[in-house]
């Protein structure tokens, strides 16, 4: 090997080095920066020098050679079993099972490294903690897969509740619940115990102090206020507003259909939501279905940014050196500032034309107002006239934003993969639309027609169950706390109870992952868990399939719009639960119900290709990777 790769073999393994000794330094001597840095080890590319470096190594198979004997340089002898993890190879290593995992060639030093944070962090300098320790390679948890996978697959052989660590302090590790009664203490029985956490922190710059990041204090002061616009008049008023939006997004579609072309729902399912909120929340037409604005690319700019940000742990846009917003370095803040600024400033239009407006009233009489009959009937009228619900302008834009955020993304996602799923269902497709042709005879929906739509709505029950919106939920541990839990894995000689333990004490600053996915999928709770079977929704579901103590599911008589968190005993939570449950779920529930309706009065729907070539990511919520391309067929009805 010629002196010039002997130098980057050289600079790889100090650059690993100096990683393992900074992080560990940084863990020790900071935990609240290193809050902020520890998670790009579990989601984020390596360094770009670092992973462009190795991919100019990784093309020399004599490099290769000498990487693969550094890294397996200290196993020889009888005791190389025995070795602290951070010198072997391949301490985390991939396993087989239903969710697919990365192959592992060549045992990569970098990785190693990381690894051994992985191993040390969690096993021998946490000596006290009875979680189950994940093991496992760090490649599992690195790449284009949706992060949920991975977490997955260790459910599946750990069990409801296991952790990730990364160094000997609470702030670098990761607990990841999948148990239900783990669940119900964290969101109902102990919520002030913790906090969002790591959500804040990365989303803060976008979306403020909305209620969706909201430190405790601050969504205390505005649940109360935010809420009561929710009421049933006002729902029924929105109604109309959905219909409106849907059916310009059903001309569009015949138009299309008429044309022979295929329509990549996902899209328009995001324009229509879009459209939903910009009327509902603002009184604003973003008109986004049928045309293109600055505004409404800013607003999509915004959206992708704040997903960006969800899943990109590392938060580079805080860095001082680089800069920040307009004056950042990277190319791709400077565009995110720019569009928030014109978003910003609309907002701020919006809400001095709002107070220009105000017309005060006490909460009763705000909520007996004739909605229908009124100009601006939007949420933000509501909360500019409430009497005693002053906040500033800043506070006013924040809600509002995280409105924008939440409302469209949550509901343009469940119509996306609902709509995947009947596509490749047709019997379930006709049910719904026998439904929809009884209910409504040929015109829109109203809510008591809503009401009446029962299959439809256990149809979009069943996509969130089966595609939760967000798939993980973040929280962070404020106190010192103990988690019940239950068995709850799923395989049986893996995830058994002796693995399982009791309680596990949670320290404060540790991250903790709630894994939607994990819980709506466990086939210790649910019959073919992985089934798209809307009609489950309509039978009990006893706790027969080996989950100790979990109470089971229960069809109420009057279940409402949808099967709640308290029916299924937290074995189901499509809107999350306790007092930070979505304040927008039967908002979000008659939406979808609306524009689902009025999709299938009108068409028959299927895939143009394969499932598979559908493809899946996440940011905020579970995305496609290629579009939801569908070929629409127009009903004779």
């Amino acid at each position: 090997m010629d002196s010039a790769r002997t130098l980057q073999v050289v600079l790889l393994v100090a650059c690993g080095l100096l990683e393992v000794t900074a992080y560990s330094s940084l863990a020790l001597s900071s935990p609240a920066r290193y809050l902020t840095l520890q998670a790009d080890v579990v989601r984020t590319p390596r360094r770009a020098s670092i992973l462009s470096m190795r991919q100019t190594l990784s093309s020399d198979e004599e490099t290769k050679q000498s990487l693969h004997g550094a890294a397996k340089g200290h196993d020889h002898g009888h005791h190389a079993h025995q070795l602290p993890p951070l010198l072997s190879p391949k301490m985390f290593h991939t396993g087989t099972s239903a969710v697919k995992s990365q192959e592992i060639k060549d045992p990569d030093m970098m990785d190693n490294f990381l690894t051994g944070l992985f191993q040390i962090g969690g096993k021998f300098l946490w000596p006290n903690d009875k979680a189950v320790l994940a093991v496992g390679h760090i490649n599992d948890l690195i790449g284009d897969r949706p992060m949920f996978m991975p977490l997955n697959k260790y459910f599946r052989e750990y069990g409801g509740v296991y952790k990730l660590s990364f160094a000997p302090v609470p702030q670098a590790t990761f607990y990841v619940l999948s148990d239900p009664h783990a669940i119900k203490h964290v969101l109902k029985e102990s919520p002030n115990d913790f906090d969002k956490g790591l959500l804040s922190e990365i989303l803060e710059p976008i979306l403020g102090k909305g209620l969706i990041p909201a430190d405790p204090e601050t969504w205390r002061q505005r649940r109360p206020v935010i809420q009561p616009g929710f009421h049933m008049r006002w729902l029924e008023r929105m109604t109309m507003t959905f219909n409106e939006c849907a059916s310009i997004m059903i001309d569009k579609l015949e138009g299309e259909a008429d044309a022979g072309n295929l329509v990549d729902m996902e899209g328009m399912f995001n324009s229509v939501s879009l459209d939903i909120i910009g009327k509902a929340v603002f009184n604003y037409e973003f008109g986004s279905v049928t045309r293109e604005s600055p505004v409404i690319k800013a607003a999509y700019a915004c959206l992708k940014e704040a997903e960006h940000r969800s899943t990109f742990l590392l938060p580079y846009w805080n860095v001082p050196f680089l800069g920040q917003g307009k004056f950042s370095v990277v190319p791709r803040q400077r565009e995110f500032a720019a569009h928030l600024e014109v978003l910003n400033d609309t907002l701020d239009t919006i809400i001095q034309k709002a107070k220009s407006l105000k017309n005060e009233d006490d909460l009763e009489a705000l909520e007996r107002r004739d909605y229908k009959s009124i100009q601006d009937p939007s949420l933000l009228r509501f909360l500019v006239d409430l009497r005693g619900g002053d906040c500033n302008d800043k506070q006013l834009r924040d809600d509002l934003m995280t409105l924008l955020v939440a409302g469209h993304e949550t509901t343009g996602s469940l119509l996306t993969w609902t709509a995947f799923e009947l596509a490749q269902n047709p019997a379930e497709m006709r049910k719904v639309q026998e439904e929809v042709d009884r209910v409504l005879g040929g015109r829109n929906p109203t809510m008591d027609d809503i009401k009446k739509l029962e299959y439809t709505r256990l149809v979009l029950a069943e996509g969130l169950r089966l595609y939760p919106q967000p798939p993980i939920l973040l929280r962070r541990a404020l106190k010192e706390t103990k988690l019940p839990v239950a068995h709850s894995g799923s395989h049986e000689d893996q995830a058994s109870s002796d693995m399982q333990p009791s309680g596990v004490s949670i320290s404060p600053g540790a991250n903790i992952f709630i894994s939607v996915w994990n819980l709506h999928r466990n086939p210790k709770l649910w019959d073919n868990p992985d089934s798209f079977d809307p009609s489950r929704w309509l039978r009990p579901q006893p706790a027969t399939n080996g989950h100790s103590s979990w109470a089971g599911y229960t069809p109420r008589k009057d279940m409402g719009l949808y099967p709640n968190e308290n029916d299924a005993n937290y074995g189901y939570i499509p809107f999350g639960g306790g007092q930070r449950k979505c304040v927008g779920d039967q908002f979000a529930m008659q939406e979808a119900v609306v524009i689902l309706s009025k999709l299938f009065q009108r068409f028959d729907i299927e895939l143009a290709g394969s499932p598979e070539e559908v493809g899946m990511s996440t940011g905020a919520t579970i995305h496609s990777k290629n579009g939801l391309m569908i070929r629409l067929k127009k009903r004779n009805v």
